[in-house]
This record gives C-alpha cells, structure tokens and sequence, in this order.
C-alpha cells in the first residue's frame, strides 16, 4: 500500500511536468501523457504494473515528437 502510493505520487508529478510544459509550449503529446501519468495511478493496484505503465507513459513524449 505504501509502495503504491509513492509510485503514484513520482508519476503524477512527472505528469504535472508534462502538463504544464504542454501546454505552455502547446505540444499535444506531452499535454495528453501528463494527463494520462495523473489518472492512471487511480485504476491500477498491482505495483509492478503501476511502475510499468508509469515508464512507458513517461517515456512516450521522448520518442513521439510533435
């Protein structure tokens, strides 16, 4: 329980990063992964599968660029 609520407190705040860098810079990608990063945490229990996705949302804006 522990474990799931830190890991879920470091990738929404990577996706309150995103957020706001875009929509400062109007970059769609990175606006719709830090979205995502924040509402994800509230549907996964497992914490294997928390910090997986977590990787892979958090990785996506470095390879898709807009």
């Amino acid at each position: 329980m522990a474990a799931q609520l830190l890991w879920g407190m470091l990738f929404s705040s990577i996706g309150v990063g995103y957020f706001i860098y875009g929509k400062k810079q109007g970059s769609l990608i990175p606006l719709i992964c830090g979205i995502a990063l924040m509402a994800y945490v509230y549907f996964i229990s497992n914490v294997y599968l928390l910090v997986a996705v977590g990787v892979v949302i958090s990785a996506v804006p470095y390879f898709l660029r807009d």
